[in-house]
């Protein structure tokens, strides 16, 4: 129904709708009688009213509920080309190709800022990780070894450098293969922490943080799943160390040439100025050499002369000699001819602290803390340019051909294609990390669907495993074997995670997940925070440190929790499918109490403990925020320089109804529908959008 065309020109007040017998309108209400006399001389008081316009719904058009995930049309705000003049046009092609070279600079710099990242969290924590496989009592428990898998490549920020360290315990048989796969699977969690990370930038705009979150953690989810699923399958059967047992056993596999590092020749020279560490070190902890344990992880010396002499040296007895003929006496002393090796330091490397006499925490921190800041800047930086570039037609066309599937009956091919894309791009740039963690801002902004970003993550999953088994290929012939099984777990274990979670439309839960958990962290952006320490922190450690204790404590513990989680799970289900199996109480969570099943109060307590930091601030701050705001781009960042506004937050503005309602005689009855909490603190009526027949 069309609103009343003549709605605003209605009458604002009671008095207006009386009218004198002769048509001349009264000002009073009292005013508007007219007394006449009837046939017995009795007065009759004679009122005409005039026709007025309905103010109240009579009937409500049913209204569209916008969908959060669609994606936003990014129209374009600037002049056409067909209006532009010869100057305006040449002047807007420059300014493309700027932009265009502006956001290759970006991008490179975000993709050295993570390679920086890795370093920081090695010499920060790389220590502490590489202790984690000393104990091989824990690594015989294949739980304890896919948290061992999470935490070592969390705090080094590479699956490469975790898997590396395994493939050299396992070709040194400090490690059988049976118990290296969890640690596999471990490290495939790990490594979907950063793209993660690079998510939480984008908290500034709830409906791009909805879908970036989204975006990211449905690489969390997968892993998760697939290791829920196949950990326990493995432990059963050992199905992966048998079937690539089989395929190393069947290929007589020879060494080849070392794995194409294609992104590294781009970002290696400006990375190895800022920083270059010794990662053979962490290779010797995990392999409990105890003459490492003080030595710095930061390379001093890049150039180095390894040369090997025989010299005359002193034995206790003739039994020590190297050979009888090799063994002479002189006097009181025995002597023997050994091969002696000799590393002469010829050129120090040309990185930031090379001269710095600073611990390697010292030196992670700084490269932490830069990295970061550096990282968040580029973002930021990338997303204003592709807001600035992706509008209109381009973007159209852009977000056309990634979302659009091919012709029926080939829709389900796009998937398909979508991983192998992936899986293409993984390989190129040699890391899933870089690539999921450029896609994340895309996906933000609503250039790519969660629903394409799925099939490119699993893709980007594959990729990683081929530069594996690459890399593998290129070992030596001592290592060769392992390295090669270890790399072809690690792609199997892909392969069965994508059987599970793909094929089937139905089966796609890690996008039902990952999009409730958008909604949440949207709505309660510190639950995005809380869901990074509790599910790579929190739990790996918690599991790891009753593993210490003892494989039954750690089953005593687990156990009821588990069991606890099974069962809200199933009452969810029955919930929302077969709520009359169940009994009255049982249909809904009401039966709790509040802040077991909302996160409101949580929200509240949190808001409370975080209002000290929303104070007002001296003018300097507000420079700095004003600052911080032009460069994220939101509207209004903190309470003291008043230039941070959530609009989602605030309440709906009141709506003031027509002074018509103010008519004591007309709007009685109408006032009686409308309840209490429909007016607010200053007695402003919120009234719907007014219709008629």
């Amino acid at each position: 129904m069309a609103p009343w065309p003549e709605l605003e020109n209605s009458q604002p007040t009671s008095e207006k709708y009386t009218v004198k017998a002769d048509g001349e309108q009264s000002a009073k209400p009292e005013k508007a009688k007219e007394t006449e006399k009837d046939d017995t001389g009795t007065p009759i008081t004679k009122i005409e009213l005039v026709p007025s316009h309905s103010t109240a719904t009579l009937i409500e058009e049913p209204t569209e509920v916008e969908d959060p995930w669609d994606l936003p049309e990014l129209k374009d705000t600037g002049l056409k080309w067909s209006e532009r003049d010869t100057k305006g046009k040449i002047l807007c092609v420059f300014q493309g190709i700027g932009k265009f070279i502006l956001l290759l600079v970006f991008l490179y710099f975000f993709v050295c800022s993570l390679d920086v990242l890795s370093s920081a969290f090695q010499l920060v924590g790389g220590k502490v990780a590489g202790k984690f496989f000393n104990n091989n009592s824990i690594m015989s428990n294949p739980v304890a070894g896919m948290v061992i898998g999470v935490l070592v490549t969390v705090l080094v920020q590479s699956s490469s450098t975790s898997t590396s360290i395994v493939v050299s315990m396992v070709a040194s048989s400090l490690l059988p293969v049976h118990a290296a796969i969890p640690i596999i699977m471990g490290a495939n969690i790990g490594t979907s922490i950063t793209n993660t990370i690079v998510a939480l930038m984008q908290a500034g705009d709830r409906k791009e943080f909805r879908r970036a979150f989204a975006g990211a953690t449905v690489h969390d989810f997968f892993n998760w799943l697939s290791v829920l699923v196949l950990l326990p399958l493995e432990a059963a059967t050992g199905y992966l160390e048998r079937l690539t047992n089989l395929v190393v056993e069947s290929f007589h596999f020879k060494n080849g040439e070392e794995a194409p590092e294609l992104l590294k020749v781009i970002t290696d020279p400006f990375t190895k100025l800022i920083i270059q560490l010794d990662k053979s070190i962490l290779n010797q902890i995990a392999m409990n050499d105890e003459s490492v344990q003080n030595k710095s992880m930061i390379k001093i010396w890049c150039k180095t002369f390894t040369n090997v002499t025989e010299r005359n040296v002193t034995v206790p007895s003739p039994e020590n000699c190297t050979s009888p003929s090799l063994c002479w006496t002189d006097g009181l002393y025995t002597w023997t001819i050994k091969n002696v090796t000799y590393k002469e330091n010829i050129a120090k490397c040309q990185h930031i602290f090379v001269n710095f006499n600073l611990s390697d925490a010292i030196v992670g921190t700084i490269l932490l803390i830069t990295s970061l800041l550096i990282l968040c800047t580029c973002l930021i930086l990338i997303v204003k340019l592709l807001g600035s570039v992706l509008r209109g037609q381009v973007a159209a066309v852009i977000k056309k051909t990634i979302n659009t599937d091919f012709p029926y009956p080939f829709s389900w091919v796009t998937g398909y294609l979508a991983i192998l894309v992936g899986a293409g791009m993984t390989f190129i740039v040699q890391s899933s990390s870089v690539f999921t963690s450029a896609m994340t801002p895309l996906i933000g902004i609503g250039v790519i669907s969660i629903q394409r970003a799925y099939p490119l993550t699993l893709g980007a999953n594959i990729g990683t495993t081929t530069t594996a088994i690459l890399a593998a290929l290129a070992s030596p012939g001592s290592t060769l074997k392992s390295s090669l099984q270890i790399a072809l777990c690690h792609f199997f274990f892909n392969i069965s995670g994508i059987i599970l979670w793909y094929p089937i439309p139905f089966t796609r839960l890690p996008i039902r997940l990952a999009k409730g958990l958008g909604n949440i962290s949207s709505k309660y952006r510190w639950f995005a925070i809380v869901y990074l320490i509790v599910f790579f922190f929190l739990i790996p450690l918690a599991v790891f440190g009753l593993s210490l204790i003892g494989w039954p404590v750690l089953v005593g513990v687990a156990s009821p929790i588990v069991l606890v989680i099974l069962l809200v799970v199933v009452l969810k289900i029955l919930q929302s499918f077969c709520p009359g199996s169940l009994p009255q109480k049982l249909r809904s969570w009401d039966f709790l109490p509040f802040w077991m099943r909302s996160l409101e109060p949580w929200d509240k307590l949190i808001t409370s403990l975080t209002s000290c930091f929303r104070m007002r601030c001296c003018c300097c701050c507000r420079v700095c925020c004003r600052l911080c705001c032009g460069l994220c781009g939101c509207s209004k960042c903190c309470r003291c320089s008043k230039c941070c506004e959530d609009l989602e937050e605030g309440k709906d503005e009141p709506v003031k109804s027509p002074e018509a309602f103010n008519n004591l005689a007309m709007d009685k009855e109408a006032q009686d529908g409308v309840t209490k909490s429909e007016v607010d603190a200053s007695g402003t009526k919120i009234v719907s959008s007014v219709t008629a027949l």
